[in-house]
């Protein structure tokens, strides 16, 4: 099969679900909307222990009660007795910090946790721990942004207006490194597109990197003038206001960018050798432990090559050391390990079709390619420098689970350390000796345990699951594969209702995604209980995943490329016409739902896929790609002039004459990552088609539509599935 993997999942319903008798569940409670969906109570899961981090082999640190106390502090953990002790007592902390600020919620601390930095009212606070130190470093009244202290906790790095700073702890002394930001130039500061697409949601805008040993900030500078402006409007007062954003959409300039270090010392900056007039993209640096030597990765517009240079910190000259092209894609390597001994570095790359591990020596000589297979490394656990060991996160046996493995550097020895059925999400001690194991399922809630090196449960340390939980019959959920024409067997997870009988005809909704590398099946436990609701009110919940969400790894992601909108729903709605097939479905009654890019899949399954979707809800949807920013959409798409019958193709106004179900259409008005351009762009074309639809757009709301709108957003999505899925109205207080 292509692309396929041996298939442990039943392709059939288990004998005991279909023929189950309805009574067997009638003493059970049923959840309600309010439970679900506006967070009322009772809570049928609870947290887990709230643990910070392993401080050495035998101990981690756990946030939690200590003693006859009842606030919470840090508390050092024997793992295998289970002795406490007492290890940061944050009561006696805060009661020194101002109007109630709280150390165990700083987000501005050093890994050590020994200092801290709290913003309050743009007064600024640093505490040392070691040294019982708290004070004011600035009360100016400046709004500073993005703060982050060095790892020796005596330096600062922030942005005031778009300008890098740095602050010496010891000197007491604020340094301004650069000074030329405007409305288009920012130091230190991401510009939007690199914001959401490059350095992540995570980075909060900074764009700025202090090295370990706290004598050098790497930074980046752009230049956005070249970036079209996309204008958003607030009707806020009488005459209301434009928000206004530099947004390259598919095909516009990218910003310009240079690559600056700082010395801390001088305050002086050089520049590395790039030139900010190329066509390209420069991200994610990585420092050496010991702060002497810095790597920063280059992209070129195509996106089809990737290189990483080590960097001069005396004269900025690069010295390539890694390169790798690919005929579809390339992305940057988000979570490069730097070698504390100085060996080299990992990157964790799909070039050979799946993402797998590579050590590299510091000239970008390859020494071991460490892992290799038709499965992919998820992510780096560990690196036990000292026993030449990677443990990582992988799914080589199941695309849909998750497992713990370990291997030697020199590819030997490949040892898998958990087993149970599902997805583990793992931390370890600094060389292995014990194992901390979130652990779930399907059918099972999320527990943690203790393990030994070898992955042997020696303790169950929390259970998310309630006894309340065991009141509530939620219904059944299964994992399954279906074999599709073009040879891929497709991860699908659907839910049915508890008193499920064959006999009936049940609605279907189809929750999806559906973008490149962004799978939605697994085999976990449903944390938000969402879609066991729709299974109780009697309609059958469905995830499927396409060839392109990274099951198949590289190779069957870059089918997707230049097709955004062909391949992934052709996916989709054979998966739909699967369903269909049963002959418990009402074929009268199927609907898509999805936001985002979830969205767009929902807007081309209910025109694209007319035949099979009757109904669809789609929330802040990418409707055409011309509209999306350049460095997402050019990734999967080239530009519009190289690839102008994918982009027609992948627009759903070009679709929309298919469509004659029903659809209701949201957005937020001020959506700066998804413009609402999107949705009005296919409103218009289906009232120039004559097509009747719902629509509903949130003013002042962003992607996503958060609170307080949200609830309203989710209400009002609820009343259209019960509406065209139940043929009924939703009643908030009984429901």
């Amino acid at each position: 099969m292509k692309g396929s993997k041996p298939n442990k999942i039943f392709l059939i319903l288990s004998v005991f679900f279909l023929m189950t008798s309805p009574n067997l569940f009638a003493q059970k409670q049923k959840l309600t909307y309010k439970q679900i969906f506006k967070f009322a109570g009772p809570q049928l899961t609870q947290a887990l222990p709230n643990i910070e981090k392993w401080i050495d082999e035998n101990h981690y640190l756990e946030i939690k009660s200590f003693g006859d106390k009842k606030t919470k502090s840090l508390v050092k953990i024997d793992a295998e007795s289970g002795e406490e002790e007492l290890y940061l007592d944050y009561e006696s902390w805060n009661k020194l910090l101002p109007d109630g600020l709280n150390i165990n919620s700083s987000e501005n601390k050093t890994e050590d946790l020994n200092t801290y930095l709290f913003l309050h009212k743009n007064d600024l606070y640093y505490l040392s721990i070691e040294d019982n130190l708290l004070k004011k470093i600035a009360d100016d009244g400046v709004e500073r942004s993005n703060l982050t202290l060095a790892e020796n906790g005596k330096l600062i790095a922030y942005t005031i207006k778009r300008d890098l700073y740095i602050y010496d702890v010891e000197k007491e002394k604020e340094i301004r490194i650069t000074n030329d930001a405007s409305d288009a130039v920012y130091n230190g500061y991401a510009s939007w597109v690199y914001y959401e697409e490059i350095l992540g949601r995570k980075s909060q805008y900074s764009a700025f990197w202090i090295s370990p040993n706290g004598k050098h900030v790497a930074f980046l500078r752009f230049d956005d003038t070249p970036v079209p402006i996309y204008q958003l409007y607030n009707p806020d007062g009488t005459h209301g206001e434009w928000e206004k954003e530099r947004y390259p959409k598919a095909g516009d300039p990218l910003p310009k960018v240079k690559f600056g270090i700082a010395d801390v010392e001088t305050g002086q900056t050089i520049w590395a050798d790039f030139d900010e007039k190329d066509d390209q993209m420069i991200a994610w640096p990585s420092w050496s432990a010991d702060g002497k030597n810095l790597l920063i990765q280059w992209m070129n517009r195509k996106m089809d090559n990737i290189k990483i240079f080590s960097i001069d910190l005396v004269t900025g000259k690069k010295k390539e050391i890694y390169d790798e092209k690919q005929n579809s894609w390339v992305e940057f390597f988000e979570d490069i390990y730097v070698f504390k001994n100085g060996s080299g570095y990992l990157v964790r790359s799909d070039k050979d079709g799946f993402r797998h591990l590579y050590y590299f020596d510091w000239n970008g000589k390859l020494l071991s390619k460490i892992t290799t297979g038709n499965w992919s490394v998820n992510e780096i656990v560990l690196v036990d420098e000292k026993n030449a060991t990677v443990y990582f996160h992988c799914d080589k046996d199941e695309s849909t689970e998750q497992q713990l493995y370990k291997i030697k550097l020199d590819g030997s020895e490949l040892t898998q350390l958990t087993s149970e059925t599902g997805t583990h999400n793992c931390t370890v001690s600094p060389t292995g000796k014990y194992i901390l194991d979130k652990f779930s399922n399907i059918t099972t809630p999320t527990t943690l345990a203790l393990l030994d090196k070898s992955g042997k449960k020696i303790k169950e340390l929390g259970n998310s699951r309630t006894k309340l939980l065991d009141d509530y019959n939620l219904g059944k959920v299964e994992i399954l594969r279906i074999p599709t024409e073009a040879g891929y067997n497709l991860p699908l997870k659907w839910f049915f209702p508890a008193d499920f009988d064959q006999s009936k005809k049940y609605p279907v909704l189809f929750s999806v995604y559906g973008g490149p590398y962004a799978a939605s099946v697994s085999n976990s436990w449903s944390r938000m209980l969402s879609p066991y609701y729709y299974a109780q009110q009697g309609i059958i919940y469905v995830i499927v995943d396409n060839r392109g969400s990274g099951h198949f790894g590289k190779k069957g992601a870059a089918e997707l490329h230049r097709n955004l909108g062909r391949y992934e729903i052709d996916d989709i709605i054979e998966a739909a016409r699967w369903v269909r097939s049963k002959p418990f479905i009402d074929t009268s009654r199927v609907a898509i739902t999805g936001g985002s890019y979830g969205g767009y899949a929902a807007l081309m399954g209910i025109t694209r896929g007319s035949d099979v979707f009757n109904y669809a809800v789609a929330e802040y949807s990418v409707t055409d790609w011309n509209l999306y920013d350049n460095v997402y959409t050019e990734r999967y798409m080239d530009r519009p002039d190289e690839n102008p019958d994918g982009y027609e193709f992948g627009s759903v106004m070009n679709h929309a004459d298919k469509y004659k179900g029903m659809v209701l259409i949201t957005h937020g008005t001020m959506d700066d990552n998804v413009h609402p351009q999107n949705s009005l762009q296919i409103i218009s074309k289906f009232e120039d088609l004559d097509k009747d639809f719902e629509m509903m757009f949130y003013p002042k709301a962003r992607h996503g539509v958060g609170f307080p709108k949200f609830f309203h957003a989710n209400r009002l999505k609820m009343k259209f599935i019960y509406k065209y899925l139940l043929q009924r109205e939703l009643n908030v207080e009984t429901d």
